[in-house]
């Protein structure tokens, strides 16, 4: 009875843990972050997974299991720190506004959890990053940065550019999955990131979804809208058959 008691305490102490994956902490500058890993096996293609505002919860970890449950190796990564997780507005405009000011600590903490994730034999080298909402604007960072992957995917993300920066050494296809009714990320956003993409040549694809506002993906909310999240989950896994 007393192993029972301890195994239930361990479960409720530690939320990111999974029947099939694990807590994963890595340093950036001496501060702990903490993210989820999990992998069907060695071998299998790899995603890091970045997260929105709030922080790393169980939103992501749930889509990191349906990827695992394609077969694919997922990293959800932690980009504000271990037990970081803002449930205010206020403080999720902190902990982005932090990292938007300081474009190299992210990308840092970035280039941090792919280390973390080879460190647990992910196959960085046959691999996609993607990201929802602030997740996505730090995917186009990286794509924009060049570092070398297959692909980089942005749900309902952050479109702009910042001043300084742009798209010329971005090496990977770059999927854009948008809502059409989005109005902190507007189509005008979307036409301008297409515009820059054809300037630098960049390999892409943009799909925006008729009415659906930002975050139309994320379940239980009002926000979140069925058809477009289907839609735009199956073109994604397309996307992952068709890069990895």
């Amino acid at each position: 009875m007393r192993l029972l008691v301890l195994s239930l305490l361990y479960l409720l102490l530690a939320p990111l843990a999974h029947a099939d994956g694990e807590p994963l902490v890595y340093l950036v500058d001496g501060e702990k972050y903490e993210g989820f890993y999990i992998s069907p096996k060695p071998s299998s293609p790899f995603i890091l997974l970045l997260h929105d505002a709030d922080g790393l919860t169980e939103y992501e970890i749930r889509r990191a299991n349906m990827l695992a449950e394609e077969g694919y190796t997922v990293f959800a990564a932690d980009l504000f720190g271990q037990g970081i997780r803002p449930v205010e507005d206020v403080d999720k405009r902190q902990h982005t506004g932090e990292l938007y000011k300081s474009r190299e600590k992210m990308r840092r903490i970035m280039i941090a959890a792919l280390d973390a994730a080879v460190s647990k034999d992910a196959d960085i080298n046959n691999a996609v990053i993607m990201g929802y909402s602030f997740g996505g604007a730090a995917t186009l960072e990286l794509a924009r940065y060049g570092i070398p992957m297959n692909g980089f995917v942005t749900f309902h993300g952050g479109l702009q550019t910042p001043e300084g920066q742009n798209y010329s050494t971005t090496r990977g296809k770059i999927l854009v999955l948008h809502g059409g009714a989005d109005t902190s990320v507007t189509m005008e956003d979307f036409n301008q990131l297409e515009k820059e993409f054809q300037q630098y040549n960049v390999v892409y694809e943009m799909i925006a979804y008729p009415g659906a506002p930002h975050a139309f993906t994320v379940f239980d909310t009002d926000r979140y809208r069925e058809d477009a999240d289907k839609q735009s989950w199956e073109r994604f896994l397309a996307f992952l058959k068709e890069t990895l």
